[in-house]
């Protein structure tokens, strides 16, 4: 496993990455990828029940690849706070008609699971990356992508989606998911999945208080110490809110700013709601570094 020392660590010295397999791509993580999400859930904290049904989900898959997504990233499970979950077999009904078209795309296409009977489904069916807020823990969610070549996002989750806010990480949050990650690491190595599949998610929201999640972001570059790509997600966070005062649909300014800052500290992949204001700003981004030569 590649290693990174902390004197490499410092914004604008962050290692590179080359490429992320992913099912049927190998994505290039020169610079860094939008996923758009795409929620199929009622109860979603931000966008619930605007597209839970076939028609409209397509319709606004088709506008994210539109404004830039590289990754569409599909999930029929709302785990906001609090939120009721589904069985495996409703998730299912959800996501099926939807993957069942996007597949044929030809555009990379993540689900949002946790649920060991789901992601084989979905990798039956050609999708080329599973995304799992429990980290590939649960029984039998290593066993169903160990042997496929999909590409993994490994999440870092305090508790569960039921009580995570209500219990919190007690300790410092940068040493608890840079441990989790370790682990989490070890595991997959152990499966037989290589390090070429997999990227790294501190979970932002996932049980961890405003300052934690704040200071997730002010030292992200530290967790790139394991040598593995990060993504990272604060499209329309509470975090933001709580910041800014803002509401969920109106914290398009603030998501931004923290996908940028997320970038900037080394994420080579942003999940968010708002694919056209951060391609934008990305675009920006990018012609400095170009101009710096980097």
């Amino acid at each position: 496993m590649k290693s990174v020392s902390h004197s490499q660590l410092s914004v604008g010295h962050l290692p590179h990455f080359s490429f992320w397999q992913a099912g049927r791509f190998e994505l290039n993580l020169a610079s860094p990828l939008i996923m758009g999400i795409l929620n199929l859930t009622p109860d979603s904290f931000s966008d619930g029940g605007q597209h839970d049904s076939l028609e409209q989900a397509l319709v606004h898959a088709q506008r994210l690849l539109d404004e830039g997504a590289d990754i569409l990233d599909v999930g029929a499970e709302s785990t906001r706070p609090g939120a009721t979950p589904l069985t495996a077999d409703q998730e299912w009904d959800r996501l099926a008609p939807v993957l069942t078209e996007l597949v044929r795309w030809q555009r990379p296409v993540s689900v949002d699971t946790y649920h060991p009977a789901t992601m084989s489904k979905a990798l039956d069916l050609g999708v080329d990356i599973i995304n799992d807020i429990w980290g590939f823990r649960q029984p039998g969610a290593l066993a169903s992508v160990a042997s496929s070549t999909c590409g993994l996002c490994v999440m870092h989750m305090q508790g569960d989606p039921q009580t995570m806010q209500l219990q919190p990480i007690a300790a410092d949050a940068l040493g608890v998911v840079q441990r989790f990650f370790q682990e989490r690491q070890d595991a997959l190595l152990a499966a037989g999945v290589g390090n070429r599949r997999w990227l790294l998610d501190p979970g932002i929201g996932f049980g961890k208080t405003v300052a934690q999640n704040l200071a997730l972001l002010r030292h992200q570059a530290d967790l790139l110490v394991l040598g593995q790509p990060l993504l990272v997600g604060w499209s329309r966070k509470s975090t933001l809110g709580q910041v800014t005062g803002l509401d969920a649909p109106h914290r398009q300014i603030p998501s931004v700013a923290a996908a940028l800052m997320a970038v900037e500290r080394g994420a080579r992949v942003v999940r968010v709601h708002d694919v056209a204001l951060t391609r934008q700003a990305l675009q920006v981004w990018m012609a400095t570094q170009d101009f710096q030569g980097q």
